[in-house]
C-alpha cells in the first residue's frame, strides 16, 4: 500500500504523464489537455446564442469525462490515499518560504495563504480570485493551458505552444520571485 501512498519518482511520473500524448492520438485522434473543458461544460449547460459554445459539445463529451476522472482520482488520492508524511522541501525553501510568512507545510498548499479566511484578506483575494481569473482569461487567451500547451503541442513542434509554454514560466517566475513577496506584505 505504501507504493501508492508515497511520492513516485519523477522518473516514472514524467514518462506515463508523457505517454498520454501517444496514447490519445493513437485511440482516438485526441489532443492531451483539460482547458477546454469548462467551454464543453458551458456550452452543455447554459443555452445562449454566444458563437463560442455553438459547436457540437457532444463530440468533445470524452474530455468531460476525461475530467472527471481527474476530479475522482484526485478525490481518492487526496482523502483514501493520503501520504502522512510531511511534503519535502529543501532547507532553502523552508527559510523563504518563512520570509513571508508560510509555516504550515503539512498540505499540498499552505493553509497559511490558502483559506476561507484569507479570502476575506486583500491577500487573499489577490491570489485566489484575482490570480484564478488571470489563470483562466491567460489559459483562454493562449488557446490552452499548461499541460495542452507543454505536453502535447510541444510533443506535437507546435511554435505557438513553445511560446506559450515559455510565457506560462516566465509569468510563473515574475510571480515567485517579484509580485508574491510584495503580496505577502499585504
Amino acid at each position: 500500500m505504501s507504493i501508492l501512498t508515497s511520492p513516485w519518482p519523477w522518473y516514472i511520473v514524467g514518462p506515463a504523464i508523457g505517454l498520454m500524448v501517444p496514447l490519445l492520438l493513437l485511440l482516438g485522434n485526441k489532443a492531451f489537455g483539460i482547458s477546454s473543458s469548462l467551454r464543453h461544460m458551458c456550452a452543455m449547460c447554459i443555452p445562449t446564442n454566444a458563437k463560442f459554445f455553438k459547436y457540437d459539445w457532444k463530440a468533445e463529451s470524452w474530455n468531460l469525462v476525461f475530467a472527471l476522472g481527474m476530479i475522482i482520482g484526485g478525490c481518492i488520492a487526496g482523502c483514501l490515499l493520503k501520504n502522512p508524511d510531511p511534503i519535502a522541501l529543501s532547507e532553502s525553501a523552508v527559510e523563504s518560504m518563512n520570509k513571508l510568512g508560510v509555516k504550515d507545510y503539512s498540505g499540498l498548499i499552505p493553509t497559511d495563504v490558502f483559506n476561507f479566511n484569507a479570502l476575506l484578506t486583500l491577500r487573499g483575494f489577490i491570489l485566489m480570485v484575482v490570480g484564478g481569473f488571470f489563470i483562466g482569461f491567460g489559459t483562454r487567451y493562449a488557446n490552452g493551458c499548461t499541460s495542452g500547451h507543454a505536453i502535447m503541442g510541444i510533443a506535437n513542434l507546435q511554435w505557438p505552444s513553445l511560446v506559450a509554454t515559455c510565457c506560462f514560466f516566465a509569468g510563473g517566475l515574475l510571480m515567485t520571485w517579484f509580485i508574491l513577496p510584495i503580496l505577502m506584505n499585504l
